[in-house]
């Protein structure tokens, strides 16, 4: 299995974008041009990820996908189309690399016996001013 890293091309070149207008800065460029970008990818239908990498994604970013089965990242916040393309594909490698990464298993582990010796001994002393608390006959 090649790294996530050495496929981004292939990955871009089975990306769709969409541009539209922008609420973000600008001033009255905002108005005028299509700065906000849309990067839509189709988990099922890629040919650059395995079966497994397909399985991974789709239950570690279950909602962020679709109903059509595809990841949507925007982004808006530049000004120039450009710079939100590129925030967009780096938010879109930081999801997938981020899906992609394994999961550490859990070691369990025993409490040392000085812990336990001292919550006992706070639980002790939180009940005796708790007791102390009560009416007095």
């Amino acid at each position: 299995m090649k790294p996530l890293i050495h496929r981004y091309k292939q990955l871009e070149n089975e990306m769709t974008f969409a541009t539209s207008r922008s609420s973000g800065p600008g001033g009255q460029n905002v108005n005028k041009v299509n700065s906000k970008v849309e990067l839509r990818f189709n988990v099922q239908q890629s040919n650059s990820l395995t079966d497994m990498e397909k399985q991974h994604i789709i239950v570690r970013c279950k909602n962020r996908i679709n109903n059509d089965g595809e990841i949507i990242v925007t982004a808006q916040v530049e000004r120039s189309q450009l710079q939100n393309k590129e925030q967009a594909l780096k938010k879109f490698f930081m999801l997938i690399e981020a899906a992609l990464k394994p999961v550490k298993k859990r070691k369990p582990t025993k409490p040392s016996r000085s812990s336990i010796e001292k919550r006992l001994k706070n639980k002790k002393l939180k009940s005796e001013i708790k007791s102390s608390r009560g009416r007095l006959f």
